[in-house]
């Protein structure tokens, strides 16, 4: 709610499931088999409304949970202008993301957008599977998803 609005006004309020979020909840809806430098399954499921995508992590044997979507906060009329996420896990860590969803490229930056750290990777043209690479300073690994479900 901002300082020039009242509760009643916030309360009325009608926003709509963002389009570029659509698109990459299209792309990752499912169950993926992942393999390479992470073994596991990830899953992505709509949270209710349809404004933000949960995805569940089994990776390693490590456990999480992500949320992903558009960011306010208190006083902010308007989403952030990034898809962003947190990824909450099992052993107490969380790391903030950005995800970019550009034809069949799909490019997830560790912090923010730009950073030195990020997954780059291409659907295939079915877009049941995804294979790219994480990179880090000093480090990555080649990965492949491939959707079971």
């Amino acid at each position: 709610m901002t300082d020039n609005m009242t509760a009643a006004e916030f309360g009325q309020r009608t926003p709509t499931p963002d389009p570029a979020l659509k698109q990459l909840g299209d792309a990752l809806l499912g169950i993926w088999q992942v393999s390479g430098g992470a073994q596991g399954q990830i899953s992505y499921e709509w949270m209710e409304g349809g404004f933000f995508l949960i995805q569940h992590v089994n990776l390693g044997g490590t456990r999480g949970i992500e949320v992903i979507g558009r960011t306010t906060g208190f006083g902010a009329t308007e989403p952030s202008e990034d898809i962003k996420s947190r990824y909450y896990g099992g052993m107490g860590e969380t790391f903030d993301y950005v995800y970019e969803l550009e034809g069949n490229t799909l490019i997830i930056w560790g912090g923010e957008k730009g950073s030195p750290a990020y997954y780059k990777g291409t659907f295939s043209d079915d877009g049941d599977t995804l294979t790219g690479e994480w990179v880090w300073p000093g480090g990555g690994y080649q990965s492949s998803a491939t959707r079971v479900k």
